[in-house]
């Protein structure tokens, strides 16, 4: 067990260390701010879509290991899919993170964050890119999303 908690760590500081689609996608309409003030987390998702399908999706921003590592693994996760495999991928992923039920072999790379559950401050760490995503594809109008509304 030390073995794959010592690798989930692991995983875990390399995705933050060496984020995946860390950058702005500049010829996209599709972005929005995340914050959570409790932690500091600032990110912005970008999300270009075609055909229903997420063709790009990248973020920018700092916050803590748990965050960065989150939204890269989203980003990586998340393209290519259709929007309505990506909300799944969500319902998953946030069931997982808040009560710790899952089948982490179908959950790939997210199950590096199944433990997340057992520290409901990191929950919203973990969520936030997820939570920002998830506001541009359901095509909500806001100007940021908050872990904290």
């Amino acid at each position: 067990m030390d073995n794959f908690r010592d690798l989930y760590q692991q995983l875990i500081l390399d995705h933050n260390q060496n984020p995946r689609n860390f950058r702005e996608i500049l010829d996209t309409d599709l972005f929005l701010d995340g914050h959570n003030p409790l932690c500091g987390d600032r990110i912005k998702v970008f999300i270009r879509k075609e055909d229903k399908r997420i063709s790009d999706i990248s973020f920018t921003g700092s916050g803590c290991a748990i965050s960065k590592a989150s939204a890269s693994i989203m980003t990586t996760l998340l393209k290519g899919k259709t929007i309505d495999e990506a909300k799944k991928i969500f319902e998953d992923f946030h069931k997982m993170i808040t009560t710790g039920e899952a089948d982490l072999e179908k959950m790939g790379k997210l199950a590096v964050l199944a433990g997340v559950h057992q520290f409901p401050a990191r929950v919203k760490c973990a969520a936030l890119a997820w939570h920002t995503a998830m506001s541009i594809l359901n095509d909500k109008k806001l100007d940021i999303v908050s872990t904290e509304t």
